[in-house]
């Protein structure tokens, strides 16, 4: 699946556009980004409602491609700045986290915790 695959299951808006082509293999919805530090794989969409740079950095440290914000939240403008900076997409859609979640997952992208 790539990130374009991604804005379509969910009918996101595209708020930052990295690599829109880049393979995403793994997903994972969380607002504790000490859990995704914890438990998250590489190549993953993190999906959340924390609108603060912590989630971007998060992702850039765990090599993820792109940040989802559910729930329609709007990204601070500091957060939009700092996932261009990082070259991260980021999209907002009007999802819950469990519909947005389960949409990827019956779309064919898999949990991204470390066994």
């Amino acid at each position: 699946m790539t990130v374009n695959d991604v804005v379509s299951i969910l009918d996101a808006e595209i708020i930052t556009a990295g690599d829109l082509n880049a393979e995403v293999k793994t997903a994972c919805g969380s607002d504790m980004m000490s859990d995704v530090l914890a438990f998250v794989k590489d190549q993953s969409v993190l999906l959340t409602g924390l609108n603060n740079p912590q989630a971007v950095r998060t992702a850039e440290m765990m090599d993820m491609r792109c940040v989802v914000f559910v729930r329609g939240k709007q990204p601070a403008p500091d957060v939009v700045a700092l996932a261009r900076q990082k070259d991260i997409t980021i999209l907002k859609t009007q999802h819950r986290m469990f519909t947005a979640c389960g949409l990827l997952y019956t779309n064919g992208l898999s949990g991204g915790c470390k066994s």
